[in-house]
């Protein structure tokens, strides 16, 4: 819904005219038009917006591009005041803070091509602040692509992402492998991780901040990159402990490649507890049922929440065990980012087996369910989630307009 400032604004400038407006010789006027497209949100103007992602001033730069990423977000930012008819207080379009609330930021609204063109093209802006804001809101809005055009876009994008990794600015080489990871996670209907992609991560590890090396060690297990195998193995048995070794053994448990299943089954008696449950990860991900005993038996008498929880994600996908335990530990909040990353992971084969989640008295449960079939790339649970439409909770109805239109893209593509 408008706010009365965006109303008043539109009554003193048509649409028509601030359209005109972006591409004005006056900085002042092409200012003025960003920041009225962002406090409206009009999807109209996504792409004439374009030209003022690439503007010659970054305050311009910047009011665009948050203009861009406010026009698909699920939940808008709207000014909250204005003074002559001038918007002095804001709310911020933080792209970073979009980028970090995952792939349920954005709505139902496809994001046109000639948007993340324009964004792509501006990473490689002189100004950081511009860079980042154009990595993040990249990283944002193309999680909503699917089928064909997530094709395009993973065509596309490697090698501008892959040149951010080359910045000055260690905070633009951070973004660049946090858009990468999330940009080139496998989706449903994905071919094999470019190469040229996942090679550059793989150099990444070797950074001697340890801060970017671990964010290039998370990201080649966000892609299930196996080429960094070797290298993620040699870097774990290097450091046997602490945060990097953790991010190694993690990546390794995300990638599941038939020859960690040694390393796996060793870490199960682990004194860690996140250790322990990393490796009943890995060991669920490689897909082999005769592996849950081993995990059963070694976890005797364990008493972590954590590891409990990776147990009954292993015995329901080894197992197909039921995902109930699964979801109900998303009312728990230490343990409901865990549990709503599993039922993602499980969604993707066992649609049908969310019907109980689904129909949760609590609403925290609903909506990672209704999210987690929407990302699940499966037809059937079209249905499913368009009955939720029009759930009491309003997050919940808003996230099933978003998965059932997210659904019928992959089935039409």
């Amino acid at each position: 819904m408008l706010t009365l400032l965006v109303v008043s604004l539109l009554a003193q400038i048509p649409f028509e005219q601030a359209i005109r407006d972006i591409d004005s010789p006056d900085g002042a006027t092409r200012l003025r038009a960003a920041q009225l497209f962002k406090a409206a949100g009009y999807p109209e103007a996504a792409v004439p917006l374009t030209r003022l992602v690439l503007d010659p001033r970054d305050d311009i730069q910047i009011e665009a591009i948050d203009a861009e990423l406010n026009i698909f977000l699920a939940e808008k930012i709207v000014p909250r005041s204005r003074v002559a008819f001038v918007i002095e207080k804001r709310n911020a379009v933080a792209a970073e803070s979009a980028f970090a609330s995952g792939a349920d930021a954005i709505g139902a609204r496809p994001v046109p091509l000639e948007v993340l063109t324009a964004l792509r093209a501006a990473f490689h802006d002189d100004t950081p602040r511009v860079a980042l804001e154009a990595l993040y809101a990249f990283g944002t809005l193309a999680a909503g692509a699917t089928g064909a055009p997530r094709r395009e876009l993973l065509r596309a994008s490697g090698a501008e992402l892959v040149a951010t990794l080359g910045a000055p600015d260690p905070a633009v080489r951070y973004a660049g492998l946090s858009v990468i990871a999330r940009v080139f996670e496998p989706a449903p209907g994905d071919g094999p991780v470019d190469a040229a992609v996942g090679d550059a991560i793989v150099t990444a590890m070797n950074d001697p901040d340890r801060t970017l090396a671990i964010a290039a060690i998370r990201a080649a297990g966000a892609m299930r990159y196996e080429r960094a195998v070797q290298a993620l193995t040699d870097v774990f048995q290097y450091y046997r402990k602490g945060e990097t070794a953790d991010a190694a053994l993690d990546a390794l448990a995300h990638i599941a490649h038939p020859t960690s299943a040694p390393l796996f089954d060793a870490q199960l008696a682990s004194k860690s507890a996140a250790v322990r449950g990393i490796a009943v990860e890995g060991l669920a991900r490689l897909g082999e049922p005769a592996r849950l005993p081993r995990i059963q038996t070694a976890l005797t008498g364990e008493r972590d929440a954590g590891v409990l929880l990776a147990q009954a994600f292993a015995s329901a996908a080894l197992a197909k065990a039921s995902i109930d335990p699964v979801a109900d530990a998303i009312k728990k909040s230490k343990l409901r980012e865990q549990a709503r990353a599993y039922c993602i992971e499980l969604a993707v084969r066992r649609a049908a087996d969310f019907s109980t989640a689904l129909r949760d008295s609590d609403p925290q449960v609903r909506l990672v369910a209704v999210d987690a079939l929407g990302l699940s790339g499966d037809r059937a649970a079209t249905p499913l989630v368009e009955a939720l439409a029009a759930d009491a909770d309003p997050r919940v109805a808003r996230a099933a307009e978003r998965a059932a239109a997210r659904l019928r893209r992959s089935a039409t593509r």
